[in-house]
């Protein structure tokens, strides 16, 4: 058992930000404007490991792209996109829910995650996370974002609770 398993055992919900952890923050633009991200496939297998132990998930995103909404749907998860301010959305949800923000990890890469990653009790960033969040994470991830630390961050999440059962 690692010194963050104790911390995982009890997370509730986990939100996750989109651009820069699902994706590795790249964007690709056609002639007609149209953009296409790339995401790492077996996050979607994490997020039906925290299903298996009973974990709430859903995406926050700034971005108002399609290819955000599409993406969730693909992976089943719910998502919540074109949002300014998260922190209200997230406090919203997780109170909807009945999970207090102790309960919720939220896994966030850049400087408009900050709040959010300061109100939860398990800030989660990815290894490539923007420097100015990096100190506000109680768990740094090994893999950068669109690389695997969804999974990474979920796989943890089921091994604790698994182990705490």
């Amino acid at each position: 058992m690692s010194e963050i398993d104790p911390l995982l055992q009890v997370v509730r919900l986990a939100v996750f930000d989109f651009d820069g952890v699902f994706t590795d923050n790249r964007v690709w633009t056609n002639e007609r404007g149209e953009e296409s991200v790339a995401c790492w496939r077996g996050d979607a297998l994490g997020l039906r490991r925290l299903e298996e132990v009973g974990v709430e998930v859903f995406i926050l995103s700034t971005e108002a792209n399609e290819s955000v909404g599409a993406r969730g749907r693909k992976i089943r998860a719910e998502v919540i996109q074109g949002v300014a301010d998260k922190l209200p959305v997230l406090r919203e949800e997780a109170a909807r829910r009945g999970i207090a923000l102790a309960d919720t990890a939220y896994v966030g890469n850049d400087v408009n995650d900050a709040t959010c990653l300061e109100a939860v009790g398990h800030p989660v960033v990815p290894a490539d996370a923007w420097p100015d969040v990096v100190p506000l994470a109680r768990l740094v991830l090994t893999r950068p974002g669109g690389h695997g630390c969804v999974r990474e961050f979920c796989d943890a999440v089921w091994r604790a609770k698994r182990e705490a059962a």
